[in-house]
């Protein structure tokens, strides 16, 4: 099974969830908005990354007006600090399937990462 930690509001989060429909690969959604992930969750989700840790946080401009730097996003305690105080800073999608998870940007990463 493969989750996506999913933002209904990102395009790209979109596509993923189209390319899982398209390809008949069934999905769990996870809603990290609404759900935001747990402390444990997300150290578990960033064992399994395949990108550097300090990828999974978005540099938009929410994030700059936090005060935060990429100086505050350089190791995984702070990368679970930032993301369990700011869940809307997690980069998206996210999939994750058995012991590996990639961040779907770009896009064409998630039709092979289904694929496998």
């Amino acid at each position: 099974m493969t989750t996506i930690l999913h933002n209904k509001n990102c395009s790209t989060s979109r596509f993923a969830l189209q390319t899982a429909e398209d390809a008949g690969v069934e999905v769990e959604v996870h809603d990290y908005l609404k759900v935001p992930l747990t402390e444990a969750e997300l150290r578990e989700l960033i064992a399994k990354l395949e990108d550097p840790v300090t990828d999974l946080v978005r540099r938009d401009p929410y994030f700059a007006q936090q005060g935060l730097t990429d100086a505050d996003v350089e190791t995984e305690d702070q990368v679970v600090a930032v993301l369990q105080a700011h869940p809307r800073l997690l980069q998206r999608p996210v999939l994750v399937k058995g012991d590996r998870a990639i961040i779907g940007r770009p896009k064409d990463r998630v039709a092979a990462f289904l694929a496998d």
